[in-house]
Parts: structure tokens; sequence; C-alpha cells
């Protein structure tokens, strides 16, 4: 058999479909005939272990003849030493793909293992966790105290040093409360990626969480559940110290009034009484909108979704408003009823932060924090500390303790206390048995509070002391 030619094969037609063509060595051609034109599909025909085998080369014109009697030089030498060129390629071929999968591997095994703290943070914030806020607080504190120290470090080297270099730079801050907080916050997170892959495989000590305790870390005097309440006298302080800085205030003259102590807002004012008044806790309150609040029958709504509570417990609840507290969101809405919420933001597009209230009376009570200096455009004095600082910082969420401390020492049964601060009731069967309302029970609650709120602070009326606890 001659030498196939290149002008051989140039010359064939459509006629010649399925013609097959030879040549010395073992070359044999399949001519095809298709749209594309014609095309000759050569294979290498050898025996090995007197069998007969063929071994595809490719075909032509996408090789030329010179590349196909190559590609038969390589297997014919391989048949020569016992090897079947078909299976030698495809050994070559598994083994390329095996190498590619072993440098994938290897790159997702060391990518894996320079997972950092903040990587678990952004998956446990996708899919692992859920509050209220969007996650808005908890990012917050994560963007402030934790991932600036520890972020970058590889999860596989995450140790309880880490985690406790975290909580004492929150505690030199003398922030014993946001300790704990951070504390269980962190405690979660690593938790959640304990339970999960890649991250279990990383811990491979354990989970640094567990060997954290947050107790040798705060202060010796420091009590996680507060009891501060406001006696009758710290109530009747607060409001001359109200009436007392706005007309220290107006009594300054024109120039000094920008380097002046500035009086309480109007709004922080209502926020205090209106607290004290119903029960309701700060968030609830600055999240509400006067859609909510009917100022003729004397009623303010609150919607499960402002609520406190897991998700799937928290329940709509509603206010019965002594004439106390309807005059304090009557004097609320003589400043803001231009907007739909009672306690607007500056752009009147949103509510304030749930914070903005804490943070003010806060910083009025600048000697129970631990501050180098005062913070940007915040105040910074002792304005509202109460009692000389005797009885220690108070917040919002003391007024509605007070409240229904004062309510208990009225003679108002616990239930109805607890309905009317808006807790859940206990038992999942009572919860679906029991659906009296306690509307006239919670709204003659209200209305002896207003009226002993009004008598302390009636300058004709002097309550000595503080609140008994049945």
């Amino acid at each position: 058999m001659a030498k196939l030619t290149v002008r051989q094969l140039e010359s064939l037609t459509e006629a010649d479909d399925g013609k097959t063509l030879r040549e010395d060595g073992g070359i044999v051609g399949k001519v095809r005939a298709g749209v594309r034109g014609i095309t000759v599909l050569f294979r290498y025909e050898f025996k090995l272990d007197g069998r007969k085998h063929d071994h595809r080369l490719g075909s032509w014109p996408k090789k030329s003849l010179a590349e196909l009697r190559a590609e038969r030089d390589v297997a014919k030498t391989k048949v020569a030493k016992g090897i079947d060129p078909t299976k030698a390629n495809k050994a070559a071929k598994i083994e390329v793909q095996a190498a590619i999968a072993a440098t994938i591997a290897e790159a997702e095994r060391q990518t894996t293992d320079n997972l950092t703290v903040a990587d678990l943070f952004a998956e446990w914030l996708k899919d692992g966790v859920a509050r209220q806020d969007g996650n808005a607080e908890l990012t917050r504190t994560f963007n402030k105290d934790v991932l600036p120290k520890i972020g970058k470090k590889k999860i596989r080297e995450l140790s309880e040093r880490d985690l406790l270099s975290v909580l004492r730079s929150v505690r030199e801050r003398g922030l014993n409360r946001t300790v704990v907080i951070l504390n269980n916050d962190m405690g979660q997170m690593l938790r959640w990626g304990e339970k999960r892959k890649p991250w279990r495989g990383l811990m491979v000590d354990g989970n640094p969480a567990d060997l954290v305790d947050v107790e040798k870390l705060l202060d010796a005097d420091y009590h996680e559940e507060r009891d501060r309440i406001l006696t009758a006298e710290e109530i009747r302080e607060l409001r001359d110290i109200f009436a007392r800085l706005e007309s220290d205030y107006s009594d300054l003259p024109a120039g000094e009034k920008y380097s002046g102590i500035r009086p309480v807002t109007t709004r922080v004012q209502c926020a205090v009484w209106l607290c004290l008044s119903t029960l309701c806790r700060i968030g609830e309150l600055l999240k509400a909108e006067w859609k909510h609040v009917d100022l003729d029958a004397g009623t303010w709504f609150i919607p499960a979704e402002n609520t406190k509570g897991k998700r799937g417990k928290r329940q709509d609840h509603h206010v019965f408003l002594s004439p106390f507290a309807l005059s304090q969101f009557k004097r609320l809405h003589a400043e803001t009823g231009d907007t739909p919420f009672c306690f607007p933001s500056k752009s009147k597009t949103s509510h304030v932060c749930v914070k903005t209230v804490s943070k003010q009376i806060g910083d009025r009570q600048c000697r129970f924090k631990n501050r180098k200096k005062p913070l940007p455009g915040r105040q910074h004095n002792d304005t509202l500390v109460l009692a000389g600082g005797a009885n220690g910082e108070w917040t919002p969420h003391d007024l509605r303790r007070t409240g229904a401390t004062m309510m208990q020492s009225l003679g108002i049964a616990l239930d109805i206390i607890d309905r009317c601060q808006n807790h859940v009731m206990k038992g999942k069967v009572r919860r679906h048995y029991l659906h009296h309302d306690y509307a006239q029970e919670k709204a003659e609650a209200w209305r002896l509070l207003g009226d002993r709120i009004e008598q302390i602070l009636s300058a004709d009326n002097v309550i000595h002391g503080q609140f008994k606890r049945a």
C-alpha cells in the first residue's frame, strides 16, 4: 500500500462517503461526507496479545497527515512495549484529572484552613442568626469591638485568650453589661459554627468560648439583674431637674447659650414620664407611630413587631392611657404630630434609634461612666444624677420597673401587672385556652398608677420613702 497524499485526500467527494483508505504502517481512514465537507477519520490498526485492536489517531483535515503519522509512531512504540496505546492515553487522562482534582482539593483545604473570625461572622449573620432589629445592633457591636481586634484571626488558631482580649478591652471602658452581652454573642456564633462544616473541622481543640469565665472579668459588685427603683423623692427631683435646666438655659445671655448646658428635650422628658406611667419598654415607645395613638379614646396600640420577645411569641399590646400618660402624649403631639412618628428621626422618614433616649440619659450621669473624655457631640455632665448618686445610675428601663413596683404597692394583682408590661403568659396550654384580655382591670391599674405619679409630682402632696415590694 502506497502512502496517502494530501492531493488524494483533497480530491475526495461526497461520492466517496464510506470509502476506506489504507496506508502502510497500519493507518486506516474512513471517509465521511457531511455539511461541513469531507472528513477522514483515521485509526491505527495493530495486534496485541494475539488480538486485533485499533487506536484512534484523529481526523483530517483537522490534523495533517504528518501529525497523524506521528501519532501512529507514538502508538506503535507503545505496542512494541506491550502497551495498549488507547488504554495508556485513557490512564494518562485519568492521572491528569486526578492531579487537577488534587490541586483543587488542596486549594480548597488551604482556603478552609485560612477561614477567619470575620468569615464565620459573615456566614453566621447570613444563615445563623435573625434578631428583631435585623441584626443591626449585632453588626454594630462586632464591627466596633470584635472584628477590629480578632476579625483576621484564623478559626483554627482562635483561643480563649483572643476572646478574653476582646472582653477585657470592653471591660476597660467600664461596660460590664456589654461584656456579658458580647460574651454571649461570641459564644452563640462559635457554637453555631461548631455544629457545621467547615467550621467544626477547624476547632480541633474544641470551642474556645467554652473556656471563657466571664464572671472573673466583671466588677465584684456587678449584678446581671438590675433592681434599681426610683424613690418618690427621686421622681420629684427629676421633675425639678427638668424645670431647672430649662430655666437656667433660658436665663443665659445669648452669647453663652452655645457653651451652656442645654435642657433635656421635651421628647426625652415625655419619654421618661411615659415609660414610668405605661410600663412600656423604651424601644417600644421610640418606635411608636401616631396612627397607633388615639388621643380621643386615650389608647395606644403597640404592634407585635415592635415588642420584645422570641419570634412567634411576640404579641400585640393595648395600653389604656391614664390622664397623666395621655397628657404626655398630647404634649409630645404638639411637637411631633406633623410626622408619622411620635419620636421621628432628623429626616422624619423613620423613628429615632431605640438607644437615643438611653444614651442621652446616660450622658448626663457621666460619673457612672468610665470615659476618659466626652464623646463627640454628646453631653458630658451629671445633671440627671439623682439623690446625689447614692442609689447609682438610673436608666429608662428602671422607670418600667419603678412603675410596676408602684402598681404592686397599690395592691394591684401581679398577673395584671404582668399584662400591663405585656409579659407573655407562661404555659402553652394557658396561652391556648385563656383569652380574656383583662382590658378593664388593666385600664384601672394604669389609672391608679397615673394618679399616684400625679400625687408624687404635686407640690402639695409629699410622699416619702421608697415603694414597697409585696
